[in-house]
């Protein structure tokens, strides 16, 4: 690829950046972009994947179960492992910022810009289930496409919205253990992969997107806990947007810290020789686009804390919904049934003649009925008053006319082992891809019968439900992921 479609103006700024290695960098524009993909630890392991894929994968060296594709001509996105949520296709320096933050099960986190979800989906698999992580973009049309990717990874845990920041930080001051806020910048850094955003560099550039991103840090420290971390993340070598930003922030706000990121995190980074300690990903140095990292830090210490916002899910008395049609289905899925029996022991007034307790609710699951839409909460839900949520929790179904329909997102979150009516085929059966595009399907004569929601498997891994009526399964796949 030629460079002259470049602006001068950000070529002179490169060379001034990379001094005697600006050639290698120029030079790197006649290589084609990389291509990743990244297993979804929510369902499989890494090594269980690249032994279930047809293609060459090779480790993404700073991203556990990262791997580059190395087979040009593979079209990862129509096999049926990608609607199994098995795996993210993500370009692989985009994986480092959500595998660099420190993370733990259990902790509150927030993703601020997140959409479309490639790192969002990887936080949900660090966190395991545990805790929730809220995953917030401030375009309602983007944040729908978020919403997608995380409910086909079978994260539970979450919170999808659509806010400002400044909004956000009104409702939960404080109350962060860990955000990441991938900025937007100006994109140089996807100037290879996609040339067409030269036009927005030249029309709107750094000194339009640095003011905003100064305005998200000041918001995103507001958020954070006393002791909590903050990783900053752009896909652009702007000085002005990366270590500018990021000064400016520890300028304005004396209780944030820089910590130091050692360039091993990220074998082929380079330290920043602006800021010390923040780290640059040029696509001359590594096998990915670019990006920038700056992990940061608030003073103070959550072991001593006491937060004075409690959780929603404190101020819920358990489980709203008790629809007998919700709980008969339920039941069969063996984290609700002792969902169920909670409910029943707290009516009794529990064991031995035991009381309503706060201890005894703490342990039970959540749900809600809304509108007839019913949700599993995170038990770390976050308070909130007038946001605008697109997700609270796992969304398990609907109630239609008295009946009960499981939803997209829980056959997706379930494992097979977790629901006791399945229909398993092969990746290669013909009848996946029809199922993906809608179609009834018929079993075929060796096949037994059916009856009610059928759990579909492809390769042992949930892709929907299916309403079985003898050998007739009418497809129930959400029409919105089907394939055209």
């Amino acid at each position: 690829m030629k460079t002259d479609f470049l602006p001068e103006a950000f070529l002179k700024e490169m060379k001034g950046l990379l001094k005697d290695s600006y050639p290698d960098y120029l030079a790197c524009f006649k290589e084609q972009p990389f291509a990743g993909l990244r297993a979804n630890t929510l369902k499989i392991s890494g090594e269980e994947l690249r032994t279930l894929l047809p293609w060459k994968l090779s480790p993404v060296p700073w991203t556990p179960n990262g791997y580059y594709i190395e087979d040009p001509g593979s079209r990862p996105s129509l096999h049926p492992a990608y609607s199994a949520g098995l795996y993210y296709l993500q370009e692989p320096s985009a994986m480092a910022p959500a595998a660099v933050l420190p993370i733990e099960p259990g902790q509150r986190v927030l993703d601020l810009c997140a959409a479309p979800g490639g790192k969002s989906t990887q936080l949900a698999a660090r966190l395991k289930g545990e805790g929730v992580l809220v995953s917030n973009d401030i375009s309602p049309s983007r944040a729908r496409g978020l919403l997608k990717n995380l409910e086909m990874t079978g994260a539970s845990s979450i919170c999808v919205t659509a806010e400002a920041p400044e909004k956000l930080e009104k409702q939960w001051s404080g109350w962060f253990d860990r955000i990441l806020v991938d900025a937007p910048c100006s994109g140089e850094g996807m100037f290879r992969k996609e040339p067409e955003m030269v036009r927005d560099w030249k029309e709107r550039g750094p000194s339009h997107y640095s003011p905003i991103q100064r305005n998200i840090l000041l918001q995103d420290a507001r958020m954070l806990r006393p002791g909590g971390m903050l990783l900053y993340s752009t896909c652009t070598f702007s000085a002005e947007e990366d270590e500018g930003s990021v000064s400016w922030l520890l300028e304005n706000d004396s209780e944030m810290r820089l910590l130091f990121l050692d360039p091993n995190v990220v074998p082929g980074s380079a330290e920043s020789e602006i800021l010390p300690g923040t780290l640059r990903l040029f696509p001359h140095l590594l096998r990915g686009e670019g990006h920038y990292l700056a992990l940061l830090q608030k003073s103070g210490d959550t072991r001593n804390q006491n937060i004075s916002q409690i959780s929603a899910a404190d101020e819920l008395p358990g489980i709203l919904c008790e629809n007998q049609e919700v709980w008969s289905f339920l039941s069969q899925i063996p984290l609700f049934a002792d969902a169920g029996l909670r409910l029943r022991l707290m009516e009794t007034g529990g064991p031995k003649g035991k009381g309503r307790g706060r201890d005894r609710r703490k342990e039970r699951l959540s749900f809600e009925e809304t509108q007839g839409e019913v949700y599993l909460l995170p038990k770390e839900m976050p308070a909130w008053h007038s946001l605008r949520f697109l997700r609270t929790g796992l969304h398990v179904g609907s109630l239609k006319e008295g009946r009960f329909e499981p939803s997209q997102a829980l056959a997706m979150a379930l494992k097979k082992e977790e629901y006791p009516l399945t229909w398993n085929l092969d990746f290669e059966d013909e009848r996946v891809l029809r199922y993906l595009r809608g179609e009834t399907l018929l079993l075929k004569d060796e096949e037994e019968e059916m009856e009610g929601w059928i759990l579909v498997l492809a390769g042992g891994f949930p892709l929907g439900w299916a309403r079985g009526k003898g050998k007739t399964l009418k497809n129930k796949y959400y029409p919105g992921w089907r394939r055209m």
